[in-house]
């Protein structure tokens, strides 16, 4: 059987078809949406700013809003004030007594943390979007052109209430993917969002070849490598360490339980995406800081350093995506805990006394997996700068092909494909795969 009809079986199951159907049309809505000009922006302008200003955090930002902000939409915040709201809560989760019991209460702690989730994204929301309205008024582009023409507390009021309003909608958007379609919304919006840029990029490449600034065999070389580095960011993604474990047998009445055998899955990338995004935001500050000093002789040359082609960017930027993988791993995986809950049900790791010794080699297995892990998404995240310098990729390329973008695109692509595999077998038909089953990510990140 061909990939072409496993993908028709989808169709044959009145439940799976009305999932993927729904989720379909819920992206296009989006889609739809990202189109939407908010009042009182200049959407030529601006347009024409971000251009000027290509390398700069704005870019990146207009990646994950599927080119909502380069082209001043309603949708112009796109779904990054609720990821940044989840992020904060799960952080907090880790550190905070309050939100550490809320973890622990089942059902209900987890409506109460999403229900905390979402008013922290109208917080957000409601700071990021003042912020913008306040930055939008003060941009002019190169030719001379005001980017809001009509500036004052009325645009600020009105960009205030598009901008968050958008965000909140793309927020039910995507919980109700979640809740009546195939898949986690809110990445698949992130994911559509950055697929979109793949046909623009495709075109510059074309057109480096048509103006003869690239050839044709640098673009097969260019779609050879991504093949590869996009290999490289599946086994990444899916590589995970096996820890055996195994439960003694236990009698209450008349039932033996325990007496099982299974493993604990150690991900090499638990981050996530997540290092990635701390080490870029990190990175823009010395960029920003240097604007400050233009006729600085030596901030002239430190920013220089600081650029995306330089290898001291790459350097720094490599070295905070280590660290930070090793850090936001330590937060949401907690060795003790692990320790602790496989001692009270009878579990054991063959070889290894329970309790604390448990935990100090889970802790140490843990880091000899996560340090490949993240030498790897640096060199993931680092690769298409060196790309740019020394084989002409356009930006539009890097973006689609960053360690961000692509760790995103895989992730979800995988997780989405493995829900529909779980319909699919448990209906008896035959999945995706010719053998084995297609692995999830685990979370969000």
């Amino acid at each position: 059987m061909s990939v072409l009809d496993r993908f028709q079986n989808v169709f044959k199951i009145p439940e799976l078809k009305r999932r993927v159907l729904f989720t379909l049309g819920i992206l296009v809505v989006y889609r739809i949406g990202g189109h939407v000009p908010s009042p009182g922006i200049d959407a030529h302008a601006l347009g024409e700013y971000l251009t000027a200003q290509s390398a700069g955090i704005f870019a990146l930002y207009d990646m994950f809003t599927g080119g909502a902000l380069g082209r001043a939409t309603v949708f112009a915040l796109g779904i990054m004030p609720y990821i940044s709201a989840s992020i904060i809560i799960q952080l907090m989760g880790a550190t905070v007594p309050y939100f550490q019991r809320l973890q622990k209460e089942g059902e209900e702690g987890r409506q109460k943390i999403n229900r905390l989730t979402r008013y922290g994204t109208l917080l957000i929301c409601a700071g990021q979007s003042a912020g913008m309205s306040v930055w939008l008024q003060g941009l002019q582009t190169p030719s001379g052109y005001l980017v809001v023409p009509n500036p004052g507390l009325g645009f600020m009021l009105l960009t205030m209430l598009s901008f968050t309003t958008g965000t909140i909608f793309i927020m039910w958007l995507g919980e109700q993917i979640t809740d009546r379609g195939i898949g986690n919304g809110i990445s698949l919006i992130i994911y559509v969002g950055i697929i979109a840029i793949f046909p623009v990029a495709v075109i510059q490449e074309i057109t480096l070849v048509a103006a003869q600034n690239k050839t044709l065999i640098e673009l097969l070389l260019t779609f050879i490598l991504m093949f590869v580095v996009t290999m490289g960011a599946v086994l990444l993604t899916q590589g995970v360490r096996k820890i055996p474990v195994q439960y003694a047998k236990r009698v209450v009445g008349r039932k033996v339980y325990g007496g099982q055998s299974t493993h604990i899955p150690l991900r090499i990338n638990t981050a996530g995406v997540i290092p990635i995004i701390f080490a870029q935001a990190l990175m823009f500050i010395p960029q920003t800081l240097f604007t400050f000093f233009p006729n600085s002789a030596f901030f002239a040359n430190a920013q220089n350093w600081f650029s995306y082609q330089h290898p001291v960017y790459w350097l720094f930027y490599g070295t905070l995506i280590v660290f930070f993988a090793f850090f936001y791993t330590a937060v949401v995986f907690n060795p003790v805990d692990l320790a602790e809950n496989m001692k009270k049900y009878g579990g054991f790791i063959p070889g290894i006394r329970p309790g604390k010794k448990t935990a100090e080699y889970v802790e140490r297995v843990l880091g000899r997996v996560t340090f490949p892990g993240a030498l790897g998404l640096a060199a993931l995240s680092v690769l298409p700068y060196m790309l740019v310098r020394y084989f002409n990729l356009s930006v539009s390329m890097t973006d689609f092909f960053g360690g961000t973008g692509l760790l995103i695109i895989v992730g979800v692509a995988l997780d989405t494909l493995q829900q529909m595999e779980s319909h699919l077998m448990m209906r008896h038909y035959e999945g995706f795969t010719r053998s084995g089953k297609i692995r999830g990510r685990v979370g969000r990140g």
